[in-house]
């Protein structure tokens, strides 16, 4: 009894077929019909099917009703546990309504009859690796859905990148509460929103919401919910974001925002799995998944006791950290080529391409806005752009000039004459750069002459040497 491997490792795979009857004439004649196109293996009994079930992979199963031991129906139940694809086709000398329809709400394949015809059998074959194959299909279709939907909108190749995105799935797996820390712009929705189409919950509602950006008097209500009359301006009955979550995910974005009071009534919720409506006094059961996010480091708020140490361990069962652009400047490429494709299609531009020159501009910048200022960046550059790749002139100047606003803090401690010579330097640098160090260009682009250009980057130790026809 077992799989045996096949003798010729350049043959295709061939579906296989599991034979379990404990008539040796019969599973011979099985064999016989059946090898030209499949693998067969048989068995003599249920308990045995289902070992081999249990250790390879089995197409279909061609299963005798009247088995020693365990009968055909009890096996087909077992099956189904172990492999819930599997196809099975019982084979029985007697025909009877019952037995079909007792075999039909176990998830029998079908039932032929003793003795049986052999184009009949093969048809019956077909008809059920067909149906499993189109199993098979939707199952990758769903899986490539959720895949695309999920993290193809999270861009990156960096280590710090690829281990979150191995985290997400593995989160996505489970229903355990999730805090999502990270700088502000980082994509922390974005990963909430991957969490949730790549697990269990991806066919009910993602609902987000920022108390930060609601009135302080009415995140109460925002989030649970209020009854008709329950304060002025109530005017009928109105579900809150964890009703409006039922069955789904409810994204909780910059939770530290939350005021004690409220902090207070959520860890409640969270506990109790319940909630009342604002005004309301009847307890609505909740099935929500919890996914919170932070910019702040929730540790030390709770060190400062900004944040209660309750609420921030209900909340931190699966820890999640998103990294600044800054921390992976290597993916800025693969980014801005994201962007390039979202916006040349969103804004009916011809695609477009960035000079190496301006990308390296961007891969310099240390991103204090993260991937939301590069996003933000790149549209405006698409928008802007008449024609050609996007340039150094087409990029803001703070992005050529990453360093002016510590430069500036800086320059407040230094002579006068020493902070402008720095400034000075910074902008023929970039200039430089922009027109690829051709000295002549750049005179005449900052309006000096050439051998001025050359005394001042003399001065600041620049090479000078005059390669230049």
């Amino acid at each position: 009894m077992g799989l045996e491997p096949l003798a010729d490792s350049t043959r295709p795979l061939r579906p296989t077929v599991l034979v379990v009857d404990d008539d040796a004439g019969l599973r011979e004649s099985f064999r016989l019909i059946l090898e030209d196109e499949y693998e067969v293996v048989d068995v003599t009994s249920g308990h045995q099917a289902l070992e081999v079930v249990r250790a390879a992979q089995v197409d279909v199963v061609l299963l005798d009703i009247r088995l020693p031991e365990l009968d055909g129906i009890d096996v087909l139940g077992r099956m189904k546990q172990i492999d819930e694809q599997v196809e099975v086709i019982l084979v029985t000398a007697v025909k009877t309504v019952k037995t079909a329809v007792a075999a039909m709400k176990l998830g029998a394949f079908d039932y032929v009859t003793k003795p049986f015809e052999e184009e009949e059998l093969l048809a019956t074959i077909r008809r059920a690796l067909q149906k499993r194959s189109l199993e098979r299909e939707v199952v990758y279709l769903r899986t490539e859905l959720a895949r695309r939907s999920g993290l193809d909108d999270i861009v990156g190749q960096h280590p710090e990148m690829q281990k979150l995105f191995r985290t997400i799935s593995q989160v996505a797996a489970t229903s355990s509460t999730v805090l999502i820390s990270g700088e502000s712009g980082t994509g922390k929705e974005l990963v909430a929103r991957a969490i949730h189409r790549m697990g269990p919950r991806r066919e009910k509602p993602f609902v987000a919401v920022n108390p930060a950006a609601i009135s302080e008097t009415l995140v109460e209500s925002e989030l649970f919910g209020h009854e008709k009359g329950a304060f002025t301006g109530a005017y009928q009955r109105k579900p809150g974001r964890f009703e409006l979550a039922q069955g789904g995910t409810l994204f909780l974005d910059e939770i530290a925002s939350l005021k004690p009071e409220m902090q207070a009534k959520l860890l409640r919720v969270l506990q109790e799995r319940e909630l009342e409506r604002v005004g309301g006094t009847r307890a609505i059961r909740l099935d929500v998944r919890i996914v919170a996010a932070s910019n702040v480091d929730l540790r030390q708020a709770v060190e400062r006791e900004a944040f209660r140490a309750d609420l921030y361990y209900r909340l931190n069962v699966m820890p999640i950290m998103v990294p600044p652009l800054r921390d992976r400047r290597s993916d800025v490429p693969l980014l801005v080529d994201h962007f390039i494709q979202r916006y040349t299609a969103e804004l009916g531009k011809r695609h477009t391409t960035m000079t190496p020159e301006a990308l390296a501009a961007l891969q310099e910048y240390p991103w204090p806005g993260n991937v939301r200022e590069l996003q933000n960046v790149i549209e405006r550059a698409v928008a802007l752009v008449e024609s050609g790749p996007i340039g150094l002139n087409d990029l803001p100047t703070d992005v050529l000039l990453p360093d002016h606003r510590l430069r500036v803090k800086q320059a407040e401690n230094l002579p006068l004459k020493t902070a402008t010579d720095e400034f000075e330097r910074q902008i023929v640098l970039r200039v430089l750069e922009r027109v690829q160090w051709n000295r002549s260009e750049a005179s005449r682009i900052l309006g000096i002459h050439r051998n001025s250009l050359k005394v001042k980057l003399k001065r600041w130790g620049v090479d000078v040497s005059d390669d230049e026809t």
